[in-house]
């Protein structure tokens, strides 16, 4: 053996030692770790064996090995299905949407809740602000239904006090007034919550810095654009990776409670319509085409999440790998 060789064998054996000292002296910790790891192997990496039935003609009573092989069949069944278009663009435009209103806004909202001096006013803002995040989406599209019912919502009783004013409209019929809720209900559930981690990047600027750019004359949008702002951008890049990783994911709780025949077209995105195929599907539930549909998306997420990180990468060097 070269004395190369038996240099990297000696290598390995010092690591694989200094492991295994490291966890005889830490086994407490190692065992800790051990809990979710194995339930990260069980209900997380297991279960994507399951995924294999997308190229496959899958029946029960075969079970996954037994089934028909069928290759990239459903792939290209929804590709060319009239669906394809109208799910994925649906998808795309309430995701786009919500990240164009719903990303920025709880970074301005931190911003200028930091810049507040007084704190009894900065902690009663972020409690009240907080609190919609803690809200279930069951609850909260039945308050926006109560809100907006156009016989006893609460918007329709404002506008009849107006004389010669009656709210004809029901904001649940709809495309763009689904939108419109679907965004808007995002907002004002999301905002508090969001600027959390902004905030706690922000607690992190020295003080003094503030007071020096006082001193030298700094208003405090110049204070907030050239302190604040470049502390956060970090914080910004990597939540930012993180939402484009889940680009193609709406939420299928709020868009299936809010759905309704005269907003399908607006409506009906890939995971409810992974879910009516998948298991409520007129004549018996495809569990292969709906594994196809969603695995695609798994796929374009995926493929988002690498491109951005990348971009970010080159562009901030704040990539999360």
């Amino acid at each position: 053996m070269s004395s190369k060789s038996k240099a990297i064998v000696n290598t390995h054996e010092r690591s694989r030692k200094a492991l295994s000292v490291r966890i005889a002296e830490n086994w407490q910790m190692y065992l800790f770790l051990l809990v979710p790891v194995v339930w990260l192997l069980i209900f997380k990496y297991y279960p994507m064996y399951g995924a294999t039935i997308a190229f496959r003609k899958f029946r029960i009573q075969d079970g996954i090995t037994g089934s028909q092989w069928v290759g990239l069949a459903h792939f290209e069944r929804f590709f060319t299905s009239y669906q394809f278009g109208r799910t994925v663009g649906n998808t795309l435009t309430l995701s786009i949407l919500s990240l164009v209103l719903t990303f920025p806004i709880p970074i301005i909202f931190a911003l200028m809740l930091n810049s507040v001096r007084s704190r009894t006013w900065k902690g009663a803002v972020e409690n009240i602000t907080y609190m919609p995040h803690f809200i279930s989406t069951v609850v909260l599209v039945g308050i926006m239904r109560r809100v907006f019912d156009i016989n006893t919502g609460i918007i329709n009783n404002l506008i009849e006090l107006i004389p010669g004013k009656q709210f004809t409209n029901n904001l649940f019929m709809g495309g763009d007034n689904f939108r419109l809720l679907y965004i808007g209900s995002g907002v004002w559930q999301g905002t508090g919550w969001g600027s959390i981690i902004y905030m706690a990047a922000l607690s992190s600027v020295d003080p003094e810095l503030h007071e020096a750019a006082t001193i030298d004359g700094a208003s405090r949008f110049m204070r907030v654009r050239y302190i604040d702002l470049p502390t956060i951008v970090p914080t910004i890049a990597i939540t930012l990776i993180l939402r484009m990783g889940s680009l193609m994911s709406i939420g299928f709780d709020k868009a299936f409670l809010m759905q309704n025949d005269t907003n399908l077209v607006a409506s009906e995105v890939i995971s409810t319509y992974v879910y009516k195929v998948g298991l409520t599907a007129q004549g018996g539930s495809n569990f292969s085409y709906a594994t196809a549909i969603g695995l695609f998306n798994s796929v374009v997420n995926l493929f988002m999440i690498l491109t951005v990180n990348k971009i970010a990468d080159k562009v901030s060097g704040s990539g999360l790998w």
